[in-house]
């Protein structure tokens, strides 16, 4: 899938392909609601923390007696219903921290960036340089574009001037696309996304399979030993014991199983031992 490409004065330069893998699926709403409700928890702190009727200050004398007052009982000063007293059942720190698996995350991503893009709302920049810090060039470039509203500008690395420029609109955000995820995507009402930044992008989020694919252990074992056996020199003990396990093998009828060959072939071995201790 192909969609135009824009300078930054807001002309069309050309046309850009895209991942239809990223850009063009069925977003899938349920994964998105799911990834927001993790984000918004994982931000919690935690601290929050109240004194029981144990931990506050005061005395844990009885108020008055019992009975005969013709007064309520009263047990403590410290008790929560009176003035100065512990909190009931009052918060204390813990972890609100969620976690969700990786393809789920990535999914939850790239149907947000889907629903963005089926919906005219990212614009993808051939390039975009600012010489200085300046409030009023991000205007310019917003107003070239024709934005208004919240507007989040995915950069592929740290731009300061780019950044700074754009700190001082309370509507405009810069993010960078390694951190991509689904709460600034659906707040931004305009994404306006680097052509590196697409790279990068379709680097994480691309169907090209895993990036932690790691070769077998064994296959690299064998590949060692393979390697050993030709750069290292046979021994001549080693390749007359060659010789003599394939010629014990040869010898073995095909039809005995691998169990019955093995132990035929470590019974041929102790023999041979016990000659030689006999010699």
């Amino acid at each position: 899938m192909q969609t135009t490409l824009y300078s930054q004065a807001g002309e069309q330069v050309g046309t850009i392909e895209l991942n239809e893998y990223i850009f063009g699926i069925e977003p899938n709403v349920s994964v998105m609601h799911q990834y927001v409700v993790m984000q918004h928890a994982n931000a919690r702190l935690g601290t929050h923390n109240t004194r029981g009727r144990g931990e506050v200050a005061g005395s844990t004398r009885k108020l008055y007696r019992q009975k005969g007052t013709g007064r309520a009982r009263q047990g403590s000063a410290r008790a929560p219903h009176r003035k100065g007293g512990g909190v009931a059942h009052g918060p204390h720190p813990r972890k609100y921290t969620k976690a969700m698996p990786r393809k789920m995350r990535r999914l939850a991503v790239r149907s947000a960036l889907s629903a963005k893009f089926a919906a005219d709302a990212i614009r993808f920049l051939e390039g975009l340089a600012v010489e200085q810090p300046r409030t009023k060039d991000m205007v310019a470039l917003l107003a070239a574009h024709g934005f208004e509203g919240k507007t989040l500008i995915v950069l592929p690395a740290k731009d300061y001037n780019i950044q700074k420029s754009a700190s001082n609109l309370p509507h405009v955000q810069t993010l960078l696309a390694s951190y991509l995820n689904v709460r600034d995507l659906l707040k931004a009402d305009h994404i306006l996304m680097l052509r590196d930044s697409l790279e990068t992008v379709e680097s994480i989020l691309g169907n090209h399979g895993s990036r932690w694919a790691r070769p077998s252990t064994r296959s690299a074992l064998t590949l060692r030993l393979d390697e050993a056996a030709t750069m290292a020199p046979a021994s001549p003990g080693a390749t007359v014991r060659l010789d003599q396990a394939d010629a014990r093998q040869a010898a073995m009828p095909e039809s005995a199983s691998p169990t019955v060959r093995l132990d035929q072939s470590l019974a041929a071995d102790d023999a041979a031992d016990d000659a030689k201790e006999d010699a």
